[in-house]
């Protein structure tokens, strides 16, 4: 059985994610761990601009940096 990589809580970036635009709606949130299909660990992500959670496997998925988003000022 395969192990997690990504843990509730982390932001991770949804790769190939079609009919999106290329910015923050391709950020999701990890809401919760699930069973692996085709021996790839699943997860429930959600998008805070969206009010559905989705499913997708551990390979459609990429670590995000946890630095402030670029052009943002303090």
């Amino acid at each position: 059985m395969a192990a997690h990589r990504f843990a509730v809580g982390q932001t991770v970036r949804l790769k190939g994610s079609f009919g999106m635009s290329p910015h923050a709606a391709e950020i999701y949130r990890v809401t919760g761990t699930l069973p692996a299909r085709d021996n790839s660990p699943q997860y429930r992500i959600r998008n805070d601009d969206e009010r559905h959670e989705r499913v997708t496997t551990e390979d459609n998925l990429e670590e995000t940096e946890t630095s402030p988003i670029a052009g943002a000022s303090e």
